[in-house]
C-alpha cells in the first residue's frame, strides 16, 4: 500500500497536467451522468412517456417516483397538451376547455405511415372485410393478430385501422378518427364505459377543478394498451402498480385518526 501510494504521489509531481487532464475528463464523465434525462410515465409505463424539465424557479413539469417510475404531480397539467377536438356528443369537457396529450408526437413510424408504407401500392391493399391473416410486420405491437389479445377473438387490426388510410382509425359507419381521439373508436364497443368516460366518472383528469375550468383528459390509449388490453390471464385492462407509502403525517401529528369517520361518528353522537 505504501508503494502504491509513493508512486502515485510521483506521479503527480512528474506529470502534473496529465493529472490535471485525467481529473477534467473524470468530472465531465461525472456531469453526464448527473445531466441524464429523468423520465417516467404518466399512465401507462411503455406508451406515456415524460421528461422531467424546469417549468419555473425551483419548480419541475413532473415529480417522478422513485419506486414505479410513475408521475406523483405535474407542475404544469397542460405540458405538450392541444384542444380536444370536435366531439359528437355533449358532455363534461364541453363545459369548460378539455385538452389532450398529442398522441401522433410519439408514435416515431407515425410520419411516415401512409407515405413509406400503406400508401396503396406497398403492401398489397386488402379490403376492409379481408378475413385475418397473420402479420409480417410490427410483430414487436402484436406478436400474433390472429390471437389478438382484445376482443376475446372477435376482432383484428383492420376492425380500428382503416384498410386504406392506416394513420387513421375508423368507426361503424366507414368514417375516419383521428389518432389523436381514440375514445371515439374505442365508443364503438365500449359504449357504456365511453359514456362514462365522457361524463367525467371513468378515466383521468387533471387541470383545474372548477366545472368551466381548463383540464386535460386522458383518453383510452394512455390507460388500456389496445393490442395487449387482456393481460393474459388476468383478464384486465391496465396493469396494476403498487401503492406508494402512506404520505408523512405533518410535524406534531402522532396518527391519522382524524381520518376515521366511523369512529368520530360514533364518539360524537354521529356529528
Amino acid at each position: 500500500m505504501q508503494a502504491n501510494n509513493q508512486g502515485f504521489t510521483s506521479m503527480i509531481m512528474n506529470k502534473p497536467k496529465a493529472v490535471t487532464m485525467f481529473c477534467v475528463l473524470m468530472m465531465c464523465a461525472s456531469s453526464a451522468v448527473l445531466a441524464e434525462d429523468t423520465v417516467c410515465f404518466e399512465s401507462r409505463k411503455g406508451a406515456s412517456k415524460v421528461t422531467q424539465k424546469d417549468i419555473g424557479e425551483e419548480l419541475k413539469n413532473v415529480k417522478c417516483s422513485d419506486k414505479t417510475g410513475a408521475v406523483l404531480w405535474w407542475g404544469d397539467p397542460y405540458d405538450g397538451t392541444q384542444p380536444m377536438g370536435e366531439m359528437p356528443v355533449e358532455a363534461d369537457y364541453t363545459h369548460g376547455e378539455a385538452v389532450v396529450k398529442s398522441r401522433t408526437d410519439q408514435l416515431t413510424l407515425y410520419s411516415i405511415c401512409g407515405v413509406a408504407c400503406h400508401n396503396g401500392t406497398f403492401p398489397a391493399p386488402v379490403e376492409a372485410d379481408a378475413p385475418p391473416r397473420k402479420l409480417t410486420m410490427h410483430m414487436d405491437l402484436v406478436p400474433d393478430a390472429l390471437d389478438l389479445q382484445h376482443g376475446n377473438g372477435g376482432i383484428w387490426c383492420l376492425d380500428c385501422h382503416d384498410a386504406e388510410t392506416r394513420n387513421k382509425f375508423v368507426d361503424n359507419a366507414g368514417s375516419l378518427i383521428d389518432f389523436n381521439q381514440p375514445q371515439q373508436l374505442c365508443g364503438k364497443c365500449h359504449g357504456q364505459v365511453y359514456r362514462r368516460w365522457r361524463e367525467g366518472i371513468h378515466g383521468k383528469r387533471i387541470g383545474e377543478w372548477a366545472t368551466t375550468g381548463k383540464k386535460r383528459w386522458f383518453v383510452c390509449t394512455e390507460c388500456h394498451n389496445p393490442h395487449d388490453v387482456q393481460q393474459g390471464e388476468r383478464q384486465s385492462g391496465f396493469a396494476q402498480l403498487e401503492p406508494e407509502a402512506a404520505p408523512i403525517l405533518p410535524k406534531g401529528m402522532e396518527n391519522a385518526d382524524h381520518e376515521r369517520h366511523g369512529d368520530h361518528e360514533a364518539n360524537d353522537g354521529g356529528h
